[in-house]
């Protein structure tokens, strides 16, 4: 298939299910708010057993409980293991949100499954002086700290989500790397209620490893610096140097479909982007597969 010029393989993403929280959290003032949205969000590591999350949007003063500058972010948490859930979902929270001045964070769940009890892992941050209050009509968790005060709502909802939909975009100069990236990250960023929590990532993994203790290790024959070296055994196209990789969460296979669709359509029209394709694992190991055609 071609689109825009660009070769588009007939192949798909595999994706896989994972429960995720969504909330907001707001700040005093947008600096703050930005230092909170992105710690909060920058380490995705849902392949070692912890949290892959992103920034969903930032939103205006009146889309926000209390009034203040504010951001949607989205936890995803690939095991089925919601305790495991709770200790790590706190750990962003209370590392790097909690510590922000004049921030609080909020329940922004859709279709909740269930909630997390946030008193166990961050409120007790109070050493037993925390209380609760209603306040903007939801029952929050006053943390009394230094700058007072903290206040996270009491039970933030989770429900599952897509994780792992992915494109990889194939390109010959450097330049198309990020300018394509950037394109594709700033059209999928006008989806609501998805994330690309790697932003433009240049290391898409196998399962397969020489390694285990490691966990995913490098794709090499997707490596371009490795085509002469592995010979027939390369499946870098010629012309190609960089294959970049988006990955791309979700509230819904809805939403993913259409995040992914914005974004190949994106690196598409840039004329050092030679394919498209997508990382997967034969079939095997995904809940569900996307294929890039149907995309279109």
């Amino acid at each position: 298939m071609d689109v825009n010029g660009t070769i588009i393989e007939d192949t798909f993403c595999e994706t896989f299910k994972g429960k995720c929280v969504r909330a907001i959290v707001t700040a005093h003032d947008k600096e703050t708010l930005k230092k909170a949205a992105y710690d909060a969000t920058s380490t995705p590591a849902a392949v070692i057993g912890r949290l892959e999350s992103g920034v969903e949007s930032f939103i205006d003063k009146d889309m926000t409980p209390d009034s203040r500058h504010g951001a949607i972010l989205q936890f995803y948490f690939a095991l089925d293991n919601m305790k495991k859930f709770e200790v790590e979902l706190s750990y962003r929270i209370r590392q790097d949100i909690l510590v922000k001045p004049f921030t609080s964070l909020f329940d922004a769940s859709l279709k909740p499954e269930g909630y997390i009890d946030m008193m166990r892992h961050v409120g007790h941050c109070g050493d037993g002086y925390e209380w609760i209050e209603t306040i903007y009509g939801r029952n929050m968790i006053i943390v009394p700290i230094g700058v007072p005060d903290f206040k996270i709502e009491a039970r933030l909802g989770y429900q599952t989500g897509i994780m792992g939909a992915n494109f990889w975009y194939m390109c010959k100069d450097k330049e198309s790397v990020l300018e394509a990236g950037k394109s594709a990250i700033e059209a999928i960023r006008r989806i609501d209620g998805v994330i690309a929590p790697f932003d433009i990532c240049s290391a898409p993994s196998k399962p397969e490893t020489s390694y285990p203790w490691i966990g995913p290790t490098t794709n090499h024959p997707y490596c371009p610096s490795l085509k002469t070296r592995l010979g027939k055994k390369s499946k870098v196209p010629d012309g190609v140097k960089y294959i970049p990789e988006i990955v791309i969460n979700g509230l819904s296979r809805k939403k993913v479909i259409e995040a992914l669709r914005v974004g190949v359509e994106a690196v598409s029209r840039f004329d050092g982007v030679i394919r498209v394709s997508a990382g997967n694992y034969k079939g095997k190991l995904g809940d569900d597969k996307i294929f890039l055609h149907e995309l279109f």
